[in-house]
C-alpha cells in the first residue's frame, strides 16, 4: 500500500473527521475558527468561544464577525477572507486587531488557509489567531525582554545585531540563536516587525502623514516603508489605515 493510500485509509477510518479539531482546544491562547464561503462562522475551539463570551460552539455557528467586533474591523476581516477564497492561497501571519481575554482590542497575528470541497472548489477557510510575536516573551522575567524592550525604544532607526547584542549583554551568535528559538525569525526581522507594528499603531492613533510616520519609524522614505509594510501586512499603509480604523 502506498503512503497516500495509507493516509487516505486512516482519515476514512475516523468516526468523526472533525475530531481532529480537538487538538486546538489544547493550545493556550490560540484561537481556531472555521468559516464557510459566505464568511459565516461554522465552528471554533474553546478559546474562541470563551473570547467571544459564548456558552458553547453552537452559539457561534452561522454568526458573522460584525456581531463581535466593530464594523470596520469585520469588513477588513472579510476582505482577507475574500482574498483567500479568490487566490486559493493561504494568508500567513497577517497583523490585525482582535479581542483580548478581557474583550479589549489588541494586536494579533492571523493565518487563514482555504478549504476545498470534493469538486475542487473553495468552500470556506480555517484559521488561527494569536497574540502578535508571542506576548508572553515581553514579560520582564523572560530571557529576551531586554531585546524587545531595546528594539521598542529605538524604532526610529536600524539597530544592528552588534549593537543589540552588546546592549543586551550577549554575543551576536547567542542573540541570533535565542531570537530564532523564541520568535522563529532573525533579529533583523524582529526589528522590522516591531517597527512596522509601532508604525501601524501610529497610522490608527494619529493623523500624521504616511511619509512622516515612515521617517519617524526609521525608514528612509515612504516607498521603502510601503514595501516593508506590504510584505508583512499584505496591504499598503494607506489601505491599512482606511480598513482598520475603528
Amino acid at each position: 500500500m502506498s503512503n497516500a493510500l495509507m493516509q487516505a485509509d486512516f482519515f476514512a477510518s475516523l468516526a468523526d473527521p472533525l475530531s481532529l479539531r480537538a487538538m486546538f482546544d489544547q493550545l493556550p491562547d490560540v484561537v481556531f475558527f472555521i468559516k464557510d464561503r459566505q464568511s459565516r462562522l461554522v465552528g471554533g475551539n474553546r478559546v474562541l468561544i470563551e473570547r467571544l463570551g459564548l456558552a458553547c460552539e453552537a452559539d457561534v455557528v452561522g454568526q458573522m464577525d460584525e456581531r463581535f467586533v466593530p464594523e470596520k474591523l469585520a469588513r477588513a476581516f472579510r476582505v482577507d477572507d475574500e482574498r483567500v477564497f479568490t487566490t486559493r492561497e493561504p494568508l500567513i501571519n497577517r497583523l490585525e486587531v482582535w479581542l483580548t481575554e478581557s474583550g479589549e482590542l489588541d494586536w494579533f497575528q492571523t493565518t487563514k488557509v482555504p478549504l476545498f470541497g470534493k469538486n475542487g472548489e473553495v468552500v470556506g477557510l480555517m484559521g488561527t489567531t494569536r497574540h502578535d510575536l508571542n506576548r508572553a516573551t515581553y514579560k520582564p522575567e523572560t530571557d529576551l525582554a531586554s531585546v524587545t524592550s531595546y528594539l521598542e525604544e529605538h524604532t526610529d532607526r536600524i539597530v544592528t545585531n552588534a549593537e543589540l547584542a552588546s546592549q543586551c549583554g550577549m554575543s551576536e551568535r547567542t542573540l541570533n540563536r535565542k531570537v530564532n528559538q523564541v520568535f522563529g525569525v532573525t533579529p533583523y526581522e524582529l526589528m522590522i516587525r516591531i517597527r512596522i507594528q509601532k508604525a501601524a499603531e501610529a497610522l490608527l492613533q494619529t493623523s500624521a502623514k504616511v511619509h512622516d510616520i515612515a521617517i519617524a519609524h526609521g525608514f528612509c522614505d515612504q516607498s521603502t516603508f510601503t514595501q516593508h509594510f506590504r510584505k508583512r501586512m499584505g496591504m499598503t499603509p494607506r489601505q491599512f489605515r482606511v480598513g482598520h480604523q475603528v
